[in-house]
């Protein structure tokens, strides 16, 4: 029986993918994608389930560079540097991942010349991330680079009203983007929740 693959947010539409040659990836939780240092030899795009873009010191300290989700690509601006990838992609979820090798994905935007204009606003999108939470991740206050990544993810729904937004994501993975320490996140979102910056219902953040 033929898998039915969810079309709304795709990068590239699944029929196409599928069509280049594409094949469907089973990934477990915890489960790596590719590793750091690995050569991008797929491009990959998420179907269903959570992608966490990572990096660890020498004191295995984590650092998120980002979370990704249905329909966004993993790590597809290297397939055109020829570069290692400088992060581990690593499943947050059970993750279904559409994959397809390099020469076919090159051949497939050589068929399709617009799908060039998807890739590059989705490769702008996840520069412009970067840029901004480089900017609010410099701040030595933990509030303003908590403030900077909810505002980001906030800017992407239509409803703007106060406290109308749950952040998906939980206090582990909020201090490991923002480069603090989860007792620090914690206690941070305390105090916002007493300034009445943020909601917390259920131990779900409202902002």
């Amino acid at each position: 029986m033929k898998r039915e693959l969810k079309k709304d947010n795709m990068i590239i539409n699944d029929k196409i993918l599928s069509s280049a040659g594409a094949e469907i990836k089973e990934y477990s939780q915890g489960e790596f994608i590719f590793h750091e240092g690995a050569s991008p030899l797929y491009y990959y795009q998420i179907i269903k389930g959570k992608v966490k873009l990572n990096n660890s010191n020498e004191d295995g300290k984590e650092f998120i560079q980002n979370i990704l989700s249905e329909g966004q690509s993993i790590g597809d601006s290297l397939l055109f540097l020829e570069r290692s990838y400088p992060m581990d992609a690593i499943a947050l979820t059970e993750c279904t991942v559409l994959r397809l090798c390099k020469n076919n994905f090159f051949s497939m935007l050589r068929l399709y010349p617009h799908l060039y204009l998807n890739v590059c606003k989705a490769m702008s999108g996840s520069l412009y991330y970067q840029y901004i939470m480089m900017q609010k991740n410099s701040s030595l206050h933990p509030a303003e680079r908590l403030m900077g990544i909810m505002v980001y993810l906030k800017s992407f729904q239509k409803e703007k009203e106060p406290f109308s937004f749950k952040i998906p994501f939980t206090r582990q993975q909020l201090a490991n983007l923002t480069g603090i320490c989860v007792e620090t996140a914690i206690r941070t979102i305390k105090f916002m929740e007493r300034e009445n910056i943020v909601k917390i219902k259920n131990r779900k953040i409202f902002f």
